[in-house]
């Protein structure tokens, strides 16, 4: 029954998954430049803690991008299309999302007699999928670089285009609820960030702190 129940599903939907799959971790068109930036963050962070293994790279790209917005894309059509998912619906599609988190991961695909249906579907198929991925991520990191004066660039044409759009007064508190939660950690960071020490962010953040709630600090 699951070989049947393979050969009607996937000769199917085979086509339709691959260009899906393609269309996702192709950089024939540039990624996002935010994807890009964030990649490079990610390697330079490896590189700056003497973190030469690159399964932990994969694994921090792969968390960051396909599992947490891509896999909820793919078993959520909802979220972005005018469609409506029905129970047969929903059980393909998650069939559809654990073949690509299967194929995000480094370790090898193991299945066997007892492995469920939706392991065994595209069991074939996915060291096909995790070359895509691989390849996917050394593209983008092979066009990484000069990403940071780009990502500069990006956002202040964001903010000019939407200056009167938006209230950057209530946008600078929300981040900064964000940043008291860490607010020792991240001044320790900043304090010993030889970039953060040109800037004198540290002392800057102390500032804000002050000014938003009266923090006590050393100034």
């Amino acid at each position: 029954a699951p070989l049947s129940f393979r050969t009607e599903t996937v000769g199917t939907l085979q086509k339709f998954v691959d260009d899906v799959f393609v269309a996702i971790l192709s950089t024939k068109r540039p990624p996002p430049i935010a994807v890009r930036f964030f990649f490079d963050f990610l390697d330079d962070m490896a590189e700056k803690h003497g973190i030469d293994d690159p399964e932990t790279v994969h694994i921090w790209k792969t968390n960051s991008l396909p599992l947490r917005f891509w896999v909820n894309i793919l078993k959520n059509p909802q979220f972005v299309l005018d469609v409506q998912v029905t129970d047969s619906i929903d059980a393909v599609l998650s069939v559809i999302a654990q073949t690509f988190i299967d194929s995000c991961t480094t370790s090898e695909h193991k299945v066997g007699r007892d492995s469920p249906v939706n392991k065994l579907l595209y069991a074939r198929e996915i060291p096909r999928y995790k070359q895509l991925v691989e390849r996917y991520y050394s593209d983008i990191h092979s066009a990484a670089s000069g990403c940071y004066q780009e990502m500069n660039s990006t956002l202040t044409e964001l903010s000019g285009s939407f200056a009167s759009e938006m209230n950057s007064l209530v946008a600078l508190h929300e981040l900064y609820k964000y940043i008291n939660k860490y607010y020792d950690q991240v001044i320790m960071s900043l304090e010993e960030d030889t970039s953060g020490q040109k800037m004198q962010l540290a002392y800057r953040l102390q500032q804000v702190a002050a000014l938003v709630e009266n923090k006590v600090t050393d100034l």
